[in-house]
């Protein structure tokens, strides 16, 4: 007996996904047929990006810097898809400078 039962689409959230390890992640989960909360300091080039799949992908600006942007973004996420999935923290920052 083969089982018919489809598995739900999973909902992920990733950082950084405006472009490299982020963005192919992006891709590797929409050919899964999952949906994606894309995240990054620039939105419009998220959006631009995966244009082709508004209706799985949610585009929201976030620097993970700012605690504000990240609850901001997980509540649009919710209101958006129901629930969070799986979360790809993809993005960092660096603190650059001369230290002793």
């Amino acid at each position: 007996m083969t089982n018919t039962t489809k598995t739900p689409a999973k909902t992920w959230f990733i950082t950084g996904a405006s472009r490299g390890i982020g963005a192919e992640i992006v891709r590797a989960a929409l050919a899964a047929g999952d949906r994606v909360v894309a995240t990054g300091r620039d939105a419009q080039a998220i959006a631009r990006l995966f244009e082709r799949d508004v209706e799985r992908v949610l585009p929201l600006p976030l620097d993970v810097t700012r605690e504000s942007d990240a609850i901001l973004a997980v509540e649009a996420a919710i209101a958006r898809f129901g629930r969070i999935d799986v979360l790809v923290n993809n993005a960092g920052y660096g603190l650059l400078g001369a230290f002793e």
